[in-house]
């Protein structure tokens, strides 16, 4: 059995490293939609990244590099990855070379002396090798680690982040006050690529963009990995076997018992009734929450005489 502070660093660890890969994605596609003079994507990326309210009037190259680099933000992609390497230090023993060094270098760079004139001088080259170094790191971790508890517990920290951002990215676009600016096709790709599903989305719906087919492709796809039902179906599997593989439902551990009931919820859904209201966006965001919280009282914050043998 894992020691519960080894497995609250890797999840945690996986936790960051999504949340740092997500947002440095929302700040390219919010650039990008400034050199197309697209304000609704600009205000939709602004909204998933859960910015201030005073933001909504700031300069968006401003707002891109708060996102990145604002060590005072606890959201930042600086602030994330500053914790993912906190917590990969921790349980250092736990994790290859490769992904150490791959962390540790993508973090020396963003705390450089240098990192600030580099994402002035071409933000979405910065962005670009930021996110190739996750996917590195991500590779790494896939490649060459062992894939055992410690893994397991790092994919589901890494699968319940998305799950969530996905989730809230969904809730921002199409909201029902603002979803009109979805109407629009340049808004739509951009939406497309926050999720990085820009080019899954047209090899299954050709160059058919429309709001409906975006959010069942980003909310049901069951093949797209960043979808939330894949995304889901995949933290269910991690909690499955982590707990006891086989074992009757009612033996199941709590966190398993309720992201299979999530997953069984996404995938009995009635699209007409996710596209009109926002009910199961938010049930999908709480209940990732709820997870979190099991998580948490299963496998770190359990009673001692729990573990101990009879």
């Amino acid at each position: 059995m894992m020691l519960a502070r080894v497995a609250d660093s890797l999840y945690w660890l996986g936790r960051y490293i999504e949340r740092a890969e997500h947002h440095c994605r929302l700040a390219d596609v919010m650039l990008a939609a400034v050199l197309d003079g697209n304000d609704a994507a600009v205000g939709l990326a602004r909204r998933a990244a859960a910015a201030p309210e005073a933001g909504e009037n700031a300069d968006p190259f401003v707002s891109a590099h708060a996102l990145i680099l604002d060590g005072a933000d606890p959201g930042s992609v600086i602030s994330s990855l500053s914790r993912a390497r906190e917590n990969a230090r921790q349980v250092r023993d736990q994790i290859t070379t490769e992904t150490w060094e791959r962390l540790n270098s993508l973090y020396l760079r963003l705390h450089s002396a240098s990192a600030d004139r580099a994402f002035n001088r071409s933000p979405a080259s910065f962005l670009h090798g930021v996110v190739a170094d996750l996917h590195l790191f991500k590779g790494a971790v896939d490649a060459t680690m062992s894939h055992g508890e410690g893994w397991r517990f790092l994919l589901l920290g890494i699968y319940l982040e998305r799950g969530q951002l996905i989730a809230r990215l969904l809730k921002a676009c199409f909201d029902e006050e603002r979803g009109a600016a979805l109407d629009d096709h340049m808004t739509q790709m951009a939406v497309l690529r926050m999720g990085c599903a820009l080019e899954p989305y047209l090899r299954v719906y050709t160059a058919e963009i429309q709001p409906r087919l975006v959010l069942q492709f980003l909310l049901f796809d069951q093949e797209f990995p960043r979808s939330v039902r894949f995304s889901i179906r995949a933290m269910e599997e991690q909690l499955r076997n982590l707990g006891r593989p086989g074992a009757p439902s009612a033996q199941r551990s709590l966190p398993e018992r309720l992201a299979a009931r999530l997953s069984g919820r996404l995938e009995f859904a009635d699209l007409d009734e996710a596209f009109a209201l926002a009910p199961l966006l938010n049930a999908v965001v709480q209940e990732c929450a709820a997870i979190h919280d099991a998580v948490y009282e299963t496998f770190v914050r359990y009673p001692l005489e729990q573990r101990l043998p009879a």
